[in-house]
This record gives structure tokens, sequence and C-alpha cells, in this order.
């Protein structure tokens, strides 16, 4: 039986965006699963004593039942370089606990920090986030992203973000990047310079 995992951000004892956290669990449960009633994650997760400060990674693994809640503190990965690598078949349209797919073409980064995939000539993700880029007075997101974030979701939401096409060769336009994921928005990422992202 497939299992998936939500990893959201707790920040001094709340946790953060969790209705889109919820809508992405009801979402796979019933496509991947058939599954039509989902437990509730604001119910079932129990945020431990000492937590109340600081910043925390809850991950939830799940499938027919929620099999597993842990708390980690987090440390932001810093990122200065990204690698593309080009893979017309991978699929990660869920959020699995299994990555063996993006394991192996993140083995293929080289000396850069991450990977940025470019899946049938269009970016999609990076290994572990969403990828934004500035163009110097907007931020914009490919529209072609392997798996639909949760932070990528909610920043669409409130236009924060444009998405769009973005190819290779678009790359140009545009003077940085950045990633985002559940534990990291757009003001709390790393400037990636364009020049720093490698073919």
């Amino acid at each position: 039986m497939s299992q998936f995992i939500e990893t959201i951000k707790l920040l001094d004892g709340k946790l953060q965006n969790l209705p889109y956290h919820q809508m992405r669990l009801e979402k796979t449960r019933l496509q991947v699963l058939g599954l039509k009633k989902h437990p509730h994650l604001e119910e079932v997760i129990r945020i431990p004593g000492g937590l109340e400060q600081g910043l925390f990674k809850c991950r939830v693994t799940y499938g027919n039942s929620i099999d597993l809640i842990e708390f980690e503190p987090y440390a932001r990965r810093v990122v200065k370089s990204l690698k593309l690598i080009e893979s017309n078949i991978v699929e990660y349209g869920y959020k699995y606990l299994d990555r063996t797919a993006l394991d192996a073409l993140y083995l293929q980064r080289g000396s850069c920090d991450d990977i940025l995939i470019v899946k049938q000539g269009s970016i999609s993700d990076s290994y572990y986030a969403n990828v934004i880029f500035w163009d110097g007075s907007r931020w914009f997101t490919p529209d072609t992203p392997l798996l639909q974030g949760t932070m990528r979701a909610f920043l669409l939401a409130d236009g924060t973000l444009t998405s769009c096409r973005i190819t290779p060769d678009d790359l140009g336009k545009f003077k940085q990047a950045r990633l985002i994921n559940a534990m990291n928005g757009v003001t709390e990422g790393h400037d990636i310079p364009i020049g720093a992202l490698k073919y």
C-alpha cells in the first residue's frame, strides 16, 4: 500500500497553512486510494510540550490511516546553485513517501547544491521544493510543477506569485530564483543568482 507524507511548518506552537495540507491529503486519498472519508489534521495532530517556541517540522505519514506523526527541529538548507537535469518520465504528482525517482535525479547534481528538473522542455521543481523566479518587479513560478506545493498554492491564491510556462531559454529574463516549500515562503528562501543555474 502506498504511503504519503505531509510536512507541516510548526512555528511558535502553531501549525501553518493547515487548510492547504488538509486539501492535499483529501485529494490524495480520494484520487489515489479511492477514500471519501478523511481524518482532520487539526484533530489528529497533538503538539508535544516544549515546542511552544521556535521552528519545527511536523511530518505526517499516511495512507488508509494516519500511520505516524513526528516532530523535529528545522534548520534551513543553504542552496546557492542548481543543476538543470532533464527527465521526461519522472512523476511526483502526489507527495509519496517513496522518492526513489527523485533521489536518482538528485545524485546527478555534481558540484551544485540541488537540481532543477526540466520535463518536456519546461522547468518544474527542485529536488525538495517548488521554484520561483524574480524578474525585478514580480515573482513567477512554473505552471508545470511536479508537485502542487502547499506554499505555492497559498502564494498563488494571495497574488504573490504568477504562474506561467517557463523554459530553460526563459531563464535569462529573470534576476534570481528561490526555492519554496511548506517550511519556506518567499521571504525565507535564499537568493540563487540565475548565473548559478548550471547546465
